[in-house]
């Protein structure tokens, strides 16, 4: 270690910790224009736009304003489905600064409510009311009403035998 006050193993030396300072994050612009043509998230198909399934895109299309890589502050409303329970997240970045170095940890799930009137609210709350993205809100509310009617289970109609005679 090169110090003589840092000849034990036991404990770290003072020197070597104040020495070592984290990395500042890239621009989301230079970030989106290292991943925009060619990451594992792409997926492309012919005469189709180019969708991207990364954790955080709300409308799944591979743009600097959906991506959930860039972006300082990503937004996504999707279904988590355990066992029989299917439950609505609200997916964010964590608003704590150090978890932007993490990526395990970068991302936020909140449960977003099945009513309605609540779940907009919910949504509104999330976007408008804390200043976070607030362009993508009637995006955000119109993937939480198709999400929510996706859930809906058809009725099962059957057909009584007696009434055809």
């Amino acid at each position: 270690f090169g110090s003589s006050r840092c000849q034990t193993l036991t404990r770290p030396c003072p020197l070597i910790l104040r020495s070592v300072s984290m990395p500042a994050a890239a621009a989301a612009d230079l970030i989106w224009e290292c991943v925009k043509g060619n990451n594992s998230f792409i997926r492309k198909s012919r005469n189709m736009p180019v969708m991207s399934a990364e954790p955080g895109n709300l409308c799944g299309l591979s743009s600097y304003k959906f991506s959930g890589l860039a972006n300082a502050k990503a937004l996504n409303v999707s279904v988590h489905k355990t066992g029989q329970k299917e439950t609505i997240l609200l997916t964010s970045i964590n608003p704590r600064a150090s978890r932007s170095q993490r990526p395990g940890s970068r991302l936020v799930q909140a449960g977003v409510k099945k009513q309605a009137a609540k779940g907009f609210a919910q949504i509104a709350k999330a976007t408008e009311g804390s200043l976070y993205r607030r362009d993508l809100l009637q995006l955000a509310q119109e993937k939480y009403r198709r999400v929510k009617t996706s859930l809906k289970k058809k009725k099962v109609v059957v057909k009584s035998r007696r009434a055809a005679k």
